[in-house]
């Protein structure tokens, strides 16, 4: 297993949609947002697992004409 530092998912577009209280760059909330640094490296994983399934939901396929 790594010990390297798990890196933070910012990408620079913090903007928080207000329809699903989540970042638009990242997908985080304001709470793990805030929490980050402070977070261990299991939780910091646990927010990354749960960022894929967060954007899918919130940019849903569009619909074929």
């Amino acid at each position: 297993m790594s010990t390297a530092p798990v890196p933070s998912p910012c990408t620079g577009v913090c903007r928080i949609d207000p329809r699903t209280a989540l970042c638009a760059g990242c997908a985080r909330s304001l709470d793990e947002i805030a929490a980050w640094s402070r977070l261990s490296d299991e939780a910091k994983r646990a927010v990354w697992a749960e960022l894929p399934k967060r954007t899918a939901a919130s940019h849903p396929p569009s619909a074929q004409a």
